[in-house]
C-alpha cells in the first residue's frame, strides 16, 4: 500500500510584519519595506495598488511618528494580503490610545501644511477605521480592494 500526500492548497493569505523607531525615519522605512514586500507577493513596483498601497502606508506611518509616538517605543506595521477576497489590509499600530484620529476626516485649510492625509488614506482605501486595545495600543487600519498577486 502505497501513502499519498493530499495536494496543498495554494497559499492566499499573505501576512507581514515589521516594528520601526517612531521617527521620520522608520515612517519612510516602512513604506519602502510595504513596496518591496508587495512586489514580493506579484504586486509589482509602480502597478496601481502598489502606489496606493504606499501612499496609505506613509500617511498612517507617519502619524503614528506624529500623532502616536511616545519616546522609546516603536510603531509597527502590519500588511495582510487577501489573495481569494483580492484585498489588502494596512495596519499601524502605536502606543497613544488617547491619540484618536477623527471618525470623519476633516479638509485641511488651502494654508494649512498639514491635515490632508486621513483624506488621502479615506480617498484610496474602501474602508478604514480605528481599533483600540489592549491599552496604551491603537491601530488605524485601512483596507484597499482590488490588490491581486
Amino acid at each position: 500500500m502505497h501513502a499519498t500526500t493530499p495536494p496543498q492548497a495554494p497559499v492566499t493569505v499573505r501576512v507581514f510584519c515589521q516594528r520601526f523607531s517612531a521617527t521620520r525615519r522608520g515612517a519612510r522605512l516602512a513604506r519602502l519595506l510595504a513596496l518591496h514586500q508587495l512586489d514580493a507577493w506579484g504586486v509589482p513596483y509602480g502597478a496601481r495598488a502598489s502606489e496606493e498601497a504606499g501612499a496609505v502606508v506613509a500617511e498612517l506611518a507617519s502619524n503614528a511618528v506624529l500623532h502616536g509616538r511616545v519616546p522609546g517605543r516603536d510603531f509597527e506595521l502590519r500588511l495582510v494580503l487577501d489573495g481569494t477576497a483580492k484585498a489588502l489590509r494596512v495596519e499601524v499600530t502605536d502606543t497613544r490610545c488617547e491619540e484618536r484620529p477623527p471618525a470623519e476626516p476633516e479638509r485641511a485649510g488651502d494654508e494649512d501644511e498639514g491635515g490632508r492625509g486621513l483624506l488621502i488614506v479615506a480617498a484610496l482605501s474602501a474602508r478604514w477605521g480605528v481599533t483600540e486595545g489592549p491599552a496604551p495600543l491603537k491601530t488605524v487600519w485601512a483596507e484597499l480592494d482590488g490588490v491581486t498577486p
